[in-house]
């Protein structure tokens, strides 16, 4: 998972968004499964949001840090940004796989 802020004015972001969003469509066509959003409730320095989230994912952190310095945001710099290991233990519906003695841990998820 990527969480970002954003730290340049509104209309700098503002036009790096369809590259962004671009981005987003060409990890979607890869298999990575990406969900992208804002925090609706907060306001930033700059009275507008005050940054999002990214779910994604990947065979692993190495992979996933690659993929996140594709994003259009970071390589603009409008966003600071970390990178955080999610590791599913539920879905609605289904439950994860349990881990097996090979690996103990379920695939990474960015």
């Amino acid at each position: 998972m990527k969480l970002e802020e954003g730290i340049v004015d509104q209309a700098r972001f503002d036009a790096v968004v369809p590259q962004h969003l671009a981005w987003l469509r060409t990890l979607e066509a890869c298999g990575h499964q990406p969900s992208s959003g804002y925090w609706g409730d907060r306001k930033g320095q700059n009275g507008h949001g005050a940054g999002g989230m990214l779910l994604f994912q990947a065979a692993s952190m190495q992979d996933a840090e690659a993929l996140v310095q594709g994003d259009p945001l970071i390589q603009h710099g409008c966003v600071r940004w970390t990178l955080h290991e999610w590791r599913l233990v539920f879905r609605s519906g289904t439950a994860a796989p349990a881990p097996s003695s090979a690996d103990e841990t379920p695939a990474p998820r960015g």
